[in-house]
């Protein structure tokens, strides 16, 4: 087993072992933390061999077991699944501690469960982020789905139930109607289903290149491009953990990586950017960012205004991949970074909030920041990021994304993203700016007293600032894929 399959692996080994140590709370909490280390270190050391050893050793591909003829489960190492691997391995373990913070403050008699499926979900990211080929990336596609949706329904409420429902229907409905058929009929009319650099459509009609590329934008539905977004406002339901795991470590980032990577490696740039439908389907990221920004702003309720605010991010990322060139895939690529720490960070304040006060709703927050002040300290600094303001890290990547709109003479686009950023400064900035300036509704009082929670969306602040001073390494390590 060579270390990318380990990375694979271990997160499945740590969902057996939080099982198997369940009668020992300690333990099993160790257990969970101690498998997210590990991972990291693998994940490290992968990028650094990768960074110092030539690209040839790591070009080989790791098949596990070929179950048919020309469908494979296998793994490999680019820049592209890298990044998306990092970002996902150094969260996972702090969403450990802070899952483990959040759950110990509501006595959740269901803890052992929660953790051990989580672990496999953060297997499935990693499953996803090194697959060689779409077969591969489709099969822990729907792991993920599977192992999310009981978290998604972890309280076991009415709600919790049917929000389930809607979660799973949307997935699967999506991914195997649209997303399957899209595999199907790539591996039918074109090269193979491995991820190649310039694509496998060399052969096939612009006018199945289009069908193809409709299918998958759908068929992603993890991606949450409107319509097929309901699924996720819903999932709110569930504690803020699992919204962290939603929105920022795992699902949503596992669709929009997804479809980075196709984009790059299924279609490649030419194919792209000769469909002669081309800006007519950017506008479908496009209109998803504007109205999910709109809808955002009416949101009372803080977790469903994040809901809806990530809506509108992740198609930023849409937007990149489907631009065709390489300023659009590198803002896209740092996107799913930055807006990870940015958006982990505000869920992980959105649950503070409602642990240390008991408050869900933006219209009940005037002068909590006094009482709060690291809690609203770093949601400021995740909204800078969020808005694109510096010194955050979330700036570059927009600012990439702009240039690209610019070097294919989208200027509606960019309109878009100045547009849309407008409405962030607005639907998230607002929210410290109420804690801090607004006259208290309470007399202020300590309420920050959970270490294990306060800690970890302070970490995840710190970074989204170290990120605006790292971006331009990352940028140039994104540069090294084979366009």
């Amino acid at each position: 087993m060579t270390p990318i399959g380990l990375a694979v692996l271990i997160p499945f080994l740590g969902a057996c072992g939080v099982v198997a140590t369940r009668k020992s709370p300690r333990v099993r909490n160790c257990v969970l933390v101690i498998s997210g280390l590990v991972n990291l270190f693998l994940l490290v050391y992968l990028l650094l061999g990768y960074l110092s050893m030539s690209r040839e050793n790591y070009d080989l591909v790791q098949v596990l077991f070929e179950t048919l003829p020309g469908l494979r489960i296998a793994f490999h190492i680019e820049p592209l699944g890298l990044i998306f691997a990092l970002t996902a391995g150094l969260l996972w373990p702090i969403t450990s501690v802070y899952s483990i913070g959040y759950l110990n403050a509501g006595n959740d008699p269901h803890q052992t469960r929660f953790h051990a499926l989580f672990c496999v979900a953060m297997g499935s990211a990693m499953g996803i982020a090194f697959a060689e080929n779409l077969f591969t990336l489709f099969l822990f596609y729907e792991i993920l789905t599977f192992s999310t949706w009981p978290l998604v329904t972890h309280s076991r409420t009415p709600e919790a139930v049917a929000a389930g429902r809607v979660y799973l229907g949307v997935l699967l409905t999506t991914s195997l109607i649209l997303f399957l058929l899209a595999i199907v009929l790539v591996g039918s009319y074109g090269s193979g289903l491995s991820f190649i650099p310039g694509g496998v459509l060399s052969n096939v009609s612009p006018t199945l290149v289009t069908v193809l590329l409709l299918l998958f934008l759908f068929g992603i539905g993890k991606a949450a491009v409107m319509p097929f977004h309901r699924w996720l406002p819903r999932a709110m339901v569930a504690p803020a953990p699992v919204s962290a795991l939603l929105h920022a470590v795992a699902v949503v980032k596992a669709g929009v990586f997804a479809l980075l990577k196709i984009s790059v490696y299924i279609f490649g740039f030419d194919a792209l950017s000769s469909l002669r439908l081309h800006d007519m389907i950017l506008w479908i990221p496009a209109i998803t960012i504007l109205l999910a920004s709109v809808i955002a702003m009416r949101q009372d309720d803080l977790k469903a205004r994040l809901a809806y605010s990530t809506i509108s991010q992740l198609s930023y990322i849409v937007l990149g991949a489907l631009m065709a060139n390489q300023l659009g895939m590198v803002g896209g690529a740092m996107h799913i970074t930055m807006h990870a720490f940015g958006k982990i960070t505000l869920f992980f304040c959105a649950g503070a909030i409602m642990v240390f006060a008991g408050k869900n709703k933006v219209s009940e927050m005037n002068g909590l920041g006094r009482s709060m002040p690291w809690t609203f300290a770093a949601f400021f600094i995740a909204a800078l990021s969020i808005v694109g303001l510096p010194p955050a890290g979330g700036v570059w990547s927009k600012w990439y994304l702009a240039l690209a709109t610019l070097e294919t003479g989208q200027l509606g686009l960019l309109a878009v993203l100045m547009i849309s950023s407008l409405l962030n400064v607005y639907y998230l900035l607002s929210i410290p700016l109420r804690a801090f300036f607004l006259p208290a509704d309470e007399p202020p009082q300590a309420l920050e007293n959970r270490a294990s929670m306060v800690v970890p969306l302070t970490l995840t602040a710190a970074v989204s600032v170290l990120l605006f001073f790292l971006a331009d390494g990352l940028a140039n390590f994104i540069g090294e894929i084979q366009w």
